[in-house]
């Protein structure tokens, strides 16, 4: 199995404005560090909760179809393309509604055959099926759960004021952005 992120977030969930007030910084002179320091806290909150905050597309590669696809990264909005390669090693494109259906109401979104269908055979190879998807919130940072963008905040102001390694403390151990992050986590089985 492979995950790969095909189209990344458009925006951040945490404006520039909205950082350097948290921050309280005035000035320009560390709009590039504080940006940088947005993204790698929002990457480091949506590994921990193996969640999606901002649209983004992600293609989820299979060797062979399983009896259901779980699509990681909730929340699941839709299936762009579910393809794969047959027996013969052409391409294929199946059909939502028609071969597949999607379940986009609970907490990990799966794909499924339809009633009374099943999966096509494959060529056997390593990544014949490939799942194309749209996860994430929404297009805007009013989409995005307060307490994930306050836990954003909360990690981007913590790089920011330790910006050399630290040994008497690990990020991780910041026991306010888990509290916050704990709710929206997504525990594997």
């Amino acid at each position: 199995m492979g995950l790969t992120q095909s189209i990344a977030p458009a925006i951040e969930p945490v404006t520039l404005s909205e950082a350097k007030a948290h921050l309280r910084v005035d000035g320009t002179d560390e709009d590039d560090l504080i940006t940088d320091l947005i993204q790698a806290a929002r990457e480091a909150c949506e590994v921990f909760t193996r969640r999606q905050f901002i649209t983004a597309t992600w293609a989820l590669t299979l060797d062979e179809f399983p009896d259901y696809i779980e699509l990681p990264r909730p929340p699941l909005q839709s299936v762009t393309t579910l393809a794969y390669v047959d027996v013969d090693g052409d391409d294929q494109t199946l059909t939502e509604g028609t071969d597949f259906d999607v379940d986009i109401t609970p907490l990990v979104g799966y794909v499924l055959p339809c009633y009374g269908e099943s999966w096509p055979s494959t060529l056997g190879h390593i990544a014949d099926v490939t799942v194309t998807y749209k996860a994430g919130y929404g297009l805007t940072t009013a989409s995005v759960p307060s307490a994930i963008k306050a836990a954003i905040k909360l990690l981007m102001a913590d790089l920011y004021e330790h910006r050399e390694a630290r040994t008497e403390a690990k990020l991780e151990d910041n026991l306010t952005v888990q509290r916050l992050l704990w709710h929206y986590r997504v525990l594997e089985a």
